[in-house]
């Protein structure tokens, strides 16, 4: 049974890193580099649906790595589910105090109604997510590490 959660595990994060690393490094420069406001039309749809679907998924994996580590305890590679569940612990508060905030501006956005900044929010909202991606990812290889 705790094979099955770690690999289960394993999976969940591993494809959530994949999804916001191309988030981060492919969709949004090529939205960035749409004509017009097309490209922001895309960044608040997008804001819109992983909006709805990513709180899930952090927190489903963050819950999936304390399971592990509670299970595994007194197994094999603990400590290192331990540190990935805390690396999960931070993307999570970092979402929440630095990312959400912007994101809940961003999907209500029009080309009509902009903000004057709203270039600069976009790209302070890119540079929090780069280091929630690092910690993702970070999180990700010591699960990988601990099933080794």
């Amino acid at each position: 049974m705790l094979n099955a959660l770690e690999v289960f595990t394993t999976v969940v994060v591993g494809v959530m890193v994949g999804v916001e690393f191309s988030v981060a490094f492919f969709v949004n420069p090529i939205l960035a580099g749409l004509p017009g406001d097309n490209g922001l039309r895309g960044r608040t749809h997008g804001a819109r649906l992983l909006g709805a679907v990513m709180p899930f998924w952090y927190i489903g994996s963050l819950v999936l790595a304390a399971v592990w580590a509670v299970a595994g305890w007194d197994h094999h590679g603990a400590g290192l589910v331990v540190t990935a569940a805390a690396l999960l612990i931070l993307s999570v508060v970092l979402s929440i105090l630095l990312l959400v905030p912007i994101n809940n501006r961003v999907k209500t956005w029009t080309a009509d109604g902009l903000p004057a900044d709203w270039k600069q929010q976009m790209n302070r909202w890119d540079r929090f997510h780069y280091v929630r991606v690092a910690f993702i990812i970070a999180a990700f290889a010591l699960l990988v590490a601990a099933r080794a």
